[in-house]
């Protein structure tokens, strides 16, 4: 099978997280799976835990899904933790389409009693939550604590200096401890594909004896695995196209076309 990979990153930006992040997706797919890294090319990849600027960089996601369908992609997973786009993606496409926090809560949800987020800055906090509530997590959720960073863009830096990296990770287990003793939390999610690669460098899996740390990233492969094998043993459907994602009908889309340009590549002409 073939995954297309989306990053919300630029790649001259975030330093060597790219070229780790290739590295580690091989690593964690199955034999057989390939993994196309597509990062931020267009318009912004650095900021988006602003909400505009979210949107802005969610229009080149929604054309990405359109050009993986075109070039035969399985599946499309969005590796980022506000899940931008991730509902109209849906609806564009015939295929699955999963974000990484959609994917990182409802495991979280099947590996303990309750789970909650280390974030990354603070914008980024209301964001998981509401992404949260949306999946109907809510009553799982105990909470979510931010890190003591000064901006998000110093993680890069622990892509190439050990100790920085080091210090990242200090950051991030002692907000995860204050979780788990406080607000007995039970799973942890790093909220940020960038810090969820950091530690899998440091190879770190528990925040005590018995408490899991969830890496996303694997979360979201993993997931997209099962979701296109899924999707080839229930007739080739996975994605409801009842409401919530139905696309246009059949006899809109040329009138649709006409206007907007060739968009929802997988509905046929009349």
């Amino acid at each position: 099978m073939k995954l297309w990979y989306q990053s919300m990153s630029r790649t001259a930006a975030w330093g060597g997280y790219h070229g780790f992040l290739t590295t580690f997706l091989d690593k964690i797919k199955d034999p057989g799976t390939e993994i196309e890294l597509h990062g931020i090319t267009k318009v912004g990849g650095i900021a988006d835990q602003y909400r505009y600027l979210e949107y802005l960089e969610a229009g080149e996601v929604m054309t990405n899904v359109q050009t993986a369908m075109r070039q035969g992609f399985d599946a499309f997973l969005i590796g980022n933790i506000a899940d931008p786009g991730l509902r109209e993606c849906k609806e564009i496409a015939n295929f699955p389409v999963l974000g990484l926090c959609e994917a990182s809560s409802h495991l979280a949800n099947m590996m303990g009693a309750n789970f909650a987020f280390v974030t990354i800055n603070e914008k980024f906090t209301p964001r998981v939550l509401e992404n949260v509530q949306r999946y109907g997590l809510q009553g799982r959720c105990v909470g979510a604590r931010m890190m003591t960073m000064d901006r998000i863009l110093n993680l890069k830096d622990g892509y190439t200096d050990p100790v920085v990296r080091q210090k990242i990770a200090d950051d991030f287990m002692e907000a995860a401890r204050h979780l788990v003793d406080e607000q007995g939390a039970e799973v942890i999610i790093p909220a940020g594909g960038v810090a969820m690669a950091l530690l899998a460098i440091l190879d770190l899996h528990e925040v005590r004896p018995g408490v899991p740390i969830l890496n996303g990233i694997t979360a979201l492969v993993k997931m997209g695995e099962m979701a296109v094998k899924t999707m080839r043993l229930s007739g080739g459907l996975f994605t409801s196209k009842r409401l919530q994602y139905k696309p246009p009908g059949v006899e809109q889309i040329a009138e649709i076309r006409k206007y907007y340009g060739d968009v929802y590549p997988s509905v046929p002409e009349a």
